[in-house]
């Protein structure tokens, strides 16, 4: 018979591997997009809708699903997150159509959602003091490890054994952790608990799922249209539901009042930061390297490393600072660092040689692992004690969620640049709005078709330009965000923030 010790190694084990297999169902599909397109075809907002919906389906139940743990028992929430991940990994590579593929990866994200809220909630309770925040800091290595190795590990798997394989792989790390887990995990919840806030989900989804919808669809119909008018302004008054219900029901899923506290606010700004300074470059970029240069999968994966690899071991840097200054000062160095590679890379051109771009992704994913490693900890330091469960729900669902709104709305803005490019071309003004979405989704091929007398060069020279533009934009954005958080995390060191970052990057 193994003993307590035993189970809960094997049970950080498979929470580990949840963590690892996470953001390989995020960073993957990017890699195979354009095979993706190839094999299922797909309109592009279709296509956008590979990354979004599982990232729309994360973030909105990411807090629901650690409602239901705690009320119906982490362990099944936990075994039942990571089958859905299993089962939707295999529906991947058997759906008919995209519309089909999207729904699989939607049910991909809430499966994701279930497994970690449970397992970072089981984990809480078998763990205590500084075992704990080691056995967290173990989870924030997996998940680096995925987030940094995930692109070359698909670009290696896709060119090996096709794209399917690349669905696959989040399926069978879930498998391995259900069966660590199913003998070794013991069922626990909170005899207290409350159960779930079913207003407050439906409309708190619906708000998201609504202003997600509106934005991918606004490149393909027009901002004016109704349908994008009718899903924003749905948007609007669904999340004013969602704000409204919250302040009046007893146990609500998101406690407002947090946000009296000036330093959390600043907290959720930096967490929102890597959203549109470097999660979507995880996406935009392998679209760019393998649907619009033609690079391999696998060479696409070792520039994206580039970018992510530095998550690794900036957070060491981070931790040996939070102890001589300010999380307001390491985390606005950190941004303005980002903003420099934004600017950086804006000057590279598609067909930029790796030796060329590889610096200023260096950079981006420098300045971004700085405040990376040290999020965590402060989200649950600068509330009391005892509300530091409710800060760390809220802290992880701005996180995903915001990476969410931020792909849809940096690549609406991406599309709306190239379409201003080309209509500087000399092409039929009609064509360039479906071109310009074609180009945004790495289908350089049909966007040739589209505009006649329009040589690929020139296409190139125009995605380009806006892509600079974009990325001049994101820079102004994240300096911005820098200055702000500044302001509200200034003041003493965060030592514990600090040891946080420091267990993270000796894992």
């Amino acid at each position: 018979m193994s003993s307590p010790s035993d189970n809960k190694n094997w049970l950080l084990a498979a929470v580990c591997l949840a963590a690892l297999g996470m953001p390989l169902s995020f960073t993957g599909p990017a890699v195979v997009l354009p095979a993706i397109r190839d094999a299922l075809g797909g309109s592009p907002v279709q296509l956008n809708w590979v990354t979004n919906a599982f990232m729309l389906s994360f973030g909105a139940t990411l807090m629901a699903a650690g409602a239901l743990a705690d009320a119906y028992g982490r362990k099944r929430v936990f075994l039942m997150g990571l089958a859905v991940v299993a089962l939707s990994s295999s529906l991947l590579t058997l759906a008919p159509g995209i519309v089909a593929f999207d729904l699989a990866r939607a049910l991909q994200g809430l499966g994701s959602a279930a497994a970690f809220a449970s397992g970072t909630a089981a984990l809480a309770q078998v763990f205590d003091g500084a075992a704990r925040t080691r056995a967290f800091s173990f989870i924030g290595t997996s998940f680096g490890v995925g987030l940094s190795c995930g692109s070359i590990l698909s670009g290696w798997l896709a060119e090996s054994f096709g794209w399917q394989s690349v669905m696959l792989s989040p399926g069978a790390i879930s498998l391995v952790a259900l069966c660590i887990a199913s003998p070794s995990m013991r069922e626990s919840s909170n005899p207290h608990a409350m159960g779930l806030d079913v207003p407050g989900t439906v409309t708190f989804t619906a708000a998201l799922t609504l202003l997600t919808l509106g934005v991918l669809q606004a490149p393909d119909s027009g901002w004016g249209s109704p349908w994008v008018i009718g899903a924003l302004a749905g948007a609007a008054l669904t999340g004013a539901a969602f704000i409204a219900i919250e302040r009046r029901v007893a146990h609500p899923m998101l406690d407002l009042s947090l946000f009296r506290f000036p330093r959390f606010v600043g907290v959720q700004l930096l967490a929102a930061a890597p959203a549109y300074g470097f999660v979507v470059l995880l996406v935009l970029l392998p679209i760019r390297f393998i649907g619009l240069e033609g690079r391999s999968a696998m060479e696409a994966g070792v520039f994206m490393f580039a970018l992510s690899g530095p998550i690794l071991v900036v957070p060491t840097l981070a931790a040996s600072l939070a102890h001589r200054f300010s999380a307001g000062v390491i985390s606005a160095v950190g941004l303005l660092v980002c903003a420099a590679g934004l600017l950086w890379l804006s000057y590279c051109a598609p067909g930029t040689p790796l030796h060329a771009i590889v610096w200023p992704l260096l950079l981006i994913g420098a300045g971004i692992g700085l405040p990376w490693g040290l999020m965590d900890g402060l989200a649950v330091s600068v509330v009391p004690r005892e509300r530091a469960g409710m800060a760390s729900g809220i802290f992880n669902t701005v996180r995903v969620a915001g990476e969410g709104i931020a792909l849809a709305l940096v690549g609406a803005g991406l599309t709306a640049l190239v379409a201003l490019q080309l209509a500087r071309l000399p092409a039929h003004p009609g064509a360039t709005s479906q071109a310009a979405q074609r180009v945004t989704t790495g289908d350089l091929s049909q966007a040739l078709a589209q505009l006649p007398g329009v040589d690929r060069a020139a296409l190139l020279h125009a995605y380009g330009a806006a892509f600079g533009t974009l990325l001049c934009v994101l820079a102004g954005v994240t300096v911005l965000t820098a200055l702000v958080v500044f302001v509200f995390l200034r003041g003493e060191t965060h030592a514990e923030a600090g040891a946080v970052a420091l267990e993270s990057s000796a894992c």
